[in-house]
């Protein structure tokens, strides 16, 4: 039996379904696909948004929706069990009035239709895409070396931590970087080695990417950054990883990880015609270009940005939330949300850290609290982004409270006097 006709056998997900179909310009079936962060939201902000058609979410995992940013710290610690991540248990989907199919991923899109890994096919007036990126792997990367993508990836490292005394990071962005934080705290002998002369510079820029890079290195962890990796060795006699740079230096460990960003996960609409390389390109309310009746949200989704005057596509917890709103709304015919303001944080080496707005569109960075720029305390830093002279991200160091205030700052499109003098009226 299909999971299609399982479900349709089993009633899943009905509860809400006879409350009479959708209202008058609402399409009568949206079919979600992908069980993540950013699938459930948009479910649950079509139902908030007064959408009272047939819903159906497909998941590639067994898993019912899960919250990934705990992966890399609170469960890969072993302070969390798989459980306390649970976004949404099955009964709370019946509740929604949701018809899903976990472990059945999408394997090809037609027009008004999707085929399911089980042979079913789905139909809907209206396709949302979130399913997310996969862990990009290095070339010649043996089975036994990690990555972190999923709940299982992240309970197979658990165990694999468990045993080990060393850990090899290939890779110091902020997955790799937490992964160390976590084993660091769990008394492992922790190596990162990062491509980038300076960890975090792509994201965050030189200045603050050497403040995280900081952070590492005073917490004990070994960073060797412009480390262009040559290859994996073949394991020695005792088990470890090994790898080998370009100028020969080798590194080795009883663990190894690679986190090296993601690669969204699209491969299944290859008789599409679309270039989904980059993610799916999308217009400013995530209506899929090419693909009528098709919209995408979080990671696979480049929108349309007037800041960048071209599609952008961003890869943070928060942006997916976001974007689900705006495309439930745009679905069921409500009013749109006001524009959001990005935020990113990352939990590492006793620090979080903080980030709203877009600093990729900065050509500045301008001190706002504390001393972390000048080779001070990084805690309690606070820096503000500027393109020109209008301010257009913050980051901030274990100074929650601080940042927070600076998002109606953002908002308004501060320039550098409004944050300076802001900066002092906080203190």
């Amino acid at each position: 039996m299909t999971a299609a006709e399982r479900a349709r056998r089993e009633g899943v997900g009905e509860g809400m379904h006879s409350r009479g179909g959708a209202l008058r310009g609402q399409p009568e079936h949206v079919l979600v696909i992908g069980a993540g962060l950013g699938g459930l939201r948009t479910v649950e902000q079509l139902r908030a948004s007064g959408y009272e058609g047939r819903i159906s979410l497909v998941g590639e995992e067994l898993h019912p929706p899960y919250d990934r940013p705990p992966l890399s710290k609170q469960l890969l610690a072993g302070a969390w069990e798989p459980e306390r991540i649970v976004l949404r248990e099955p009964e709370k989907l019946d509740e929604l009035g949701v018809r899903y199919y976990l472990g059945v991923p999408a394997v090809a899109l037609r027009p008004g239709e999707v085929e399911l890994s089980d042979g079913s096919t789905l139909h809907a007036d209206a396709i949302v895409i979130a399913t997310g990126v996969v862990a990009r792997r290095l070339p010649g990367q043996p089975e036994r070396v990690h990555t972190l993508r999923t709940l299982d990836d992240a309970l197979a490292l658990r165990a694999a931590l468990e045993q080990a005394r060393s850990l090899l990071v290939i890779g110091g962005g902020f997955i790799g970087a937490e992964v160390a934080s976590t084993a660091k705290d769990r008394g492992l002998e922790v190596t990162v080695l990062e491509a980038l002369a300076v960890p975090f510079s792509r994201a965050l820029g030189d200045e603050v990417g050497a403040m995280c890079g900081r952070l590492a290195t005073e917490a004990g962890i070994t960073l060797r950054t412009a480390a262009r990796l040559e290859g994996f060795l073949e394991p020695d006699g005792d088990g470890a990883v090994a790898v080998e740079l370009a100028d020969g230096t080798r590194f080795s460990a009883d663990v190894a990880i690679v986190g090296v960003g993601g690669t969204p996960q699209l491969d299944w609409l290859a008789d599409t015609g679309l270039d989904v390389r980059n993610g799916l390109v999308c217009d400013a309310s995530g209506r899929v270009r090419g693909l009528p009746g098709v919209w995408a949200v979080g990671d696979v989704a480049a929108w349309e940005n007037v800041e960048h005057g071209r599609p952008h596509r961003s890869e943070h917890w928060a942006n997916a939330g976001d974007q689900a709103a705006v495309v439930a709304a745009a679905i069921a015919v409500a009013d749109a949300p006001p524009p959001a303001v990005p935020y990113f944080w990352s939990d590492q080496f006793g620090l979080k850290i903080q980030l709203i707005g877009r600093p990729e569109l900065a050509d500045a960075t301008l001190p706002l609290h504390g001393d972390g720029l000048s080779g001070g305390d990084v805690k309690g830093t606070v820096v503000g982004y500027l393109a020109g002279d209008r301010l257009v991200a913050v980051a901030g160091f274990g100074a929650a409270r601080r940042v927070a205030r600076y998002r109606a700052l953002l908002g308004n499109g501060a320039d550098r006097t409004a944050a300076q003098e802001f900066a002092r009226s906080l203190g």
